[in-house]
């Protein structure tokens, strides 16, 4: 399910400058199936080893300024340009007032960047009127360093850091605002029949049980639970869990297995199947929702690493946040 992210200015260029620097920290748009059949998230796949931070590093970033009260929108002011790191580094410039946060924990954040090489900002979800998302790792992906503070934190602090790619510094502020929960909250809908059935682990983990009959030719959106949040709009940023399976039942992916959501951005227009960008644009945060995707609107007549060519693909995706 593979295209990529372009959506309003402000978190686009976010977005854009954490990608660089996470290129090994993040994956991009990687498949959820491990090749190109779903989603996978930008700053969540298992990265390469990371460098540790110097003492030089730690004492660059203690020499930036963070002003502003969490909630609002900070100014950073480097100690000279261009500023450098060697390797990540990150220090909380507040403690934050929230709940405490906890590896695994997936994290709704606000985020604000500027350039190492002018000081400028390139980008900020408070200009955007929008926010991110942040799942927090146990060190085996994402960004350790970050990662690590956080985990020493509360909800509404500031988090300073700063990382270098291909030999470019960016320096982020993020906040995190509020937890997210890790699969959908909604009530209940009575099954359809001639459908795949769904059965639910007790921590949500999805399990499709194949259908009788013929497969659909037209795509199917069925809502399995109904959440009661925010309506999904394309150009939205979107993060889900899924799972997905192939008609007769065979499974071929899982954002569950993996152990982390998977983040969409500009849904509609997502670098994802085409069926995905159909399917999950006016569903609800909250949602738990089944879709049945013709080969039309997945891979057509290619085979697609473990799914064959022609093949009808069935997923059940919990939608847990959208912005």
């Amino acid at each position: 399910m593979r295209r990529t992210p372009t959506r309003r200015l402000a978190i686009a260029a976010v977005a854009a400058s954490l990608a660089l620097t996470l290129t090994a920290c993040g994956g991009g748009d990687d498949s959820a199936d491990g090749s190109t059949a779903t989603p996978t998230a930008a700053a969540s796949d298992a990265p390469t080893a990371p460098a540790t931070p110097t003492a030089e590093d730690i004492q660059a970033l203690a020499d930036v300024t963070v002003e502003g009260e969490p909630g609002a929108e900070p100014t950073i002011t480097l100690p000279s340009t261009p500023f450098t790191v060697s390797a990540a580094v990150a220090r909380a410039v507040t403690e934050g007032d929230g709940d405490p946060i906890a590896a695994g924990d997936n994290l709704e954040i606000q985020l604000t960047a500027v350039s190492g090489t002018d000081g400028k900002v390139i980008g900020s979800t408070y200009q955007d009127k929008a926010t991110g998302t942040w799942s927090v790792s146990d060190g085996s992906s994402g960004i350790p360093a970050l990662d690590e503070v956080l985990t020493g934190v509360g909800l509404n602090a500031q988090v300073l850091f700063a990382l270098t790619s291909q030999d470019v510094t960016q320096v982020y502020v993020l906040e995190p605002i509020s937890k997210i929960p890790s699969a959908a909250n909604g009530t209940p809908v009575a099954p359809v029949d001639g459908l795949p059935t769904v059965a639910l682990a007790d921590d949500g983990t999805p399990t499709i049980t194949a259908a009788t009959g013929d497969a659909p030719t037209e795509l199917v959106t069925q809502t399995l639970l109904q959440g009661a949040g925010k309506e999904v709009e394309a150009g939205d940023n979107v993060l889900v869990q899924y799972s997905g399976a192939l008609w007769d039942g065979t499974p071929f992916d899982s954002s569950w297995e993996r152990g982390t959501p998977f983040q969409l951005t500009n849904i509609g227009a997502a670098q994802v199947i085409d069926g995905w960008n159909q399917g999950l644009v006016g569903t609800h945060v909250g949602d738990q929702v089944l879709l049945v995707v013709p080969p039309d609107l997945g891979y057509g007549d290619k085979d697609n690493g473990s799914i064959p060519a022609g093949s009808t693909l069935v997923f059940v995706v919990d939608v847990l946040w959208a912005s």
